[in-house]
């Protein structure tokens, strides 16, 4: 893991430098710095959207007694997403407008998900048991019933 990190942090902005000095030489620097402002504003403006409706979403689900699982998901991409918008460069920036497309975040949710509810079936498999229940403490339950 943490040489994947450490080799992110090396490549990506390797990336970028690539791609700005590419960009910038074929339209110019101060088109190039434009595109990245631009980007970087039309990417907080479509995540705020997207937020609001995620944030929307999780209030009727929980509402509805639905665990908004796909919900809290997706508003952790979309956490990634803008980063990777505020970030500067153009590959950081299509990442982020990659990770906005519902598509990709309804998609990574239920894989995501998938792989959870593989892992309980595994551990339950084990020999793990999973008891799901409520309780109480003895003297709760006696104020309660006074």
């Amino acid at each position: 893991m943490f040489r994947l990190l450490f080799l992110l942090f090396i490549t990506v902005p390797l990336l970028e430098l690539y791609l700005l000095i590419q960009v910038g030489s074929y339209f110019g620097a101060v088109p190039t710095i434009a595109l990245c402002l631009f980007t970087a504003a039309l990417g907080a403006a479509l995540l705020r959207q997207q937020g609001l409706e995620t944030l929307m979403r999780v209030q009727t689900k929980v509402q509805q007694g639905e665990m908004p699982a796909n919900e809290v998901i997706g508003g952790l991409i979309l956490l990634f997403s803008g980063i990777f918008l505020l970030t500067p460069g153009l590959f950081t920036d299509i990442i982020g407008f990659i990770c906005l497309l519902p598509q990709f975040r309804n998609y990574v949710a239920n894989g995501v998900l998938k792989g959870v509810l593989q892992k309980q079936a595994q551990q339950g498999r084990q020999g793990n048991i999973i008891v799901e229940g409520e309780f109480w403490e003895e003297n709760d339950r006696k104020r309660l019933d006074e």
